[in-house]
C-alpha cells in the first residue's frame, strides 16, 4: 500500500486563526528535521493566511534542530497588507523555543521588464543515472542506519549530472553541480502547493556545493554540516512535477561556514522559475581533550 504524497505529508492543521500543527513522516529516521520540510510548512502556513498574492521571495533562518518525534508549531504574524505587497512572518516552535524563522512577501499578478540569463548546458535528465541508483550501489558499504535512507523512495526525484561521490570516500571537486530534480508523485493543479514543494526541494544538495572542494561529506568522522539560513526568489510559476535543472555554486568558504548560490530553471523550455542563495555551517570538530 502507497504511503502519503509530499503534498499531503507537508499539510497542516488550524488550531487557531494564525496558528497551526505540521507533523514529520513516521518512516523519517532522521536524527533532526530536514531543513527543506520546515521551510515548505512555514511557507504554507503564511499561504493560510493570504488570499489572491503569490510569494516572490522568501528569508529563513534555522535556528536549532527540529525534533521529528513531536509536532511542529507554526504561529503566523500577519506584518503588513499592502495594496501590491502582503508580508508575513512565520515562527515554528518546539519544546517552547524557536527552531526556525521565516519572512515572506507576496504579491498580486504584475506586468513589467522581463529578462533572465540562460540555462547553461548540461546533459538531458534522460542521459543522467538517477541518485537512488548510485546511493544502492554503495548500499553494501553503508552502515546499518543508512540502510532505511538508502531503501525508502525519497518524495524528489533528483539526478547529478556527473554522478553523486561516494559518501564514505568522497574525492574532491569543484565546487559547482548541475542537478536534475522533480516531484516523484502527482502535486495536482494548486500552483501554491508546487511552490511550497519546490521550497522542500531547494534545500538539497545545495550546502553540498560548497563541500565538494574539500574532500569530506557528512559520513566523514568529525565533519559538522548544517543550514543556517535560507534565501529564495520564485521569479515565475512552474509545474514542478517536470524535470527541472537545479544549477549550483559555491563562490566562498571561510569561518567555518559554505555559501552557495542555486538557480532553477525548467527542462521543456529554458525558463528561470525561482534563484536560491544558502549560508551553510561547514567544520571538522576538535576530538576531545585537545
Amino acid at each position: 500500500m502507497a504511503g502519503p504524497t509530499l503534498a499531503e505529508t507537508l499539510k497542516l492543521e488550524r488550531l487557531e486563526v494564525n496558528l497551526f500543527r505540521g507533523t514529520t513522516p513516521d518512516e523519517d529516521k532522521r536524527q533532526r528535521i530536514y531543513g527543506g520540510q520546515v521551510i515548505a510548512q512555514s511557507l504554507l502556513a503564511a499561504y493560510e493566511t493570504v488570499e489572491d498574492r503569490v510569494c516572490h521571495s522568501l528569508h529563513c533562518y534555522f535556528i536549532r534542530p527540529g525534533d521529528p518525534s513531536i509536532p511542529i508549531v507554526f504561529e503566523v504574524d500577519r506584518s503588513r497588507d499592502g495594496g501590491s505587497f502582503t508580508t508575513r512572518r512565520v515562527i515554528a516552535v518546539q519544546h517552547g523555543q524557536q527552531i526556525f524563522n521565516l519572512a515572506a512577501s507576496f504579491q498580486v499578478a504584475e506586468d513589467g521588464y522581463e529578462h533572465q540569463s540562460d540555462m547553461p548546458d548540461a546533459p538531458g535528465w534522460d542521459a543522467v543515472e538517477d541518485d537512488a541508483e548510485v546511493r544502492r550501489r554503495f548500499r553494501a558499504e553503508a552502515p546499518p542506519e543508512d540502510l532505511d535512507w538508502i531503501d525508502r523512495e525519497q518524495p524528489i526525484e533528483m539526478r547529478t549530472v556527473g554522478g553523486r561521490f561516494d559518501v564514505a570516500a568522497p574525492e574532491r571537486r569543484e565546487p559547482r553541480q548541475q542537478v536534475w530534480f522533480r516531484a516523484r508523485h502527482p502535486i495536482g493543479g494548486d500552483g501554491h502547493m508546487h511552490q511550497v514543494i519546490l521550497a522542500y526541494a531547494s534545500d538539497m544538495s545545495l550546502l553540498g556545493t560548497a563541500i565538494r572542494p574539500h574532500g569530506v561529506s557528512w559520513r566523514t568522522p568529525g565533519f559538522q554540516s548544517a543550514s543556517l539560513d535560507h534565501a529564495m526568489w520564485f521569479h515565475r510559476p512552474t509545474d514542478f512535477n517536470q524535470w527541472h535543472l537545479y544549477v549550483q555554486e559555491s563562490p566562498s568558504a571561510s569561518g567555518g561556514r559554505g555559501f552557495n548560490l542555486g538557480y532553477i530553471y525548467r527542462a521543456s523550455d529554458g525558463v528561470l522559475v525561482a534563484s536560491c542563495a544558502q549560508e551553510g555551517l561547514m567544520r571538522m570538530r576538535k576530538p576531545k581533550g585537545t
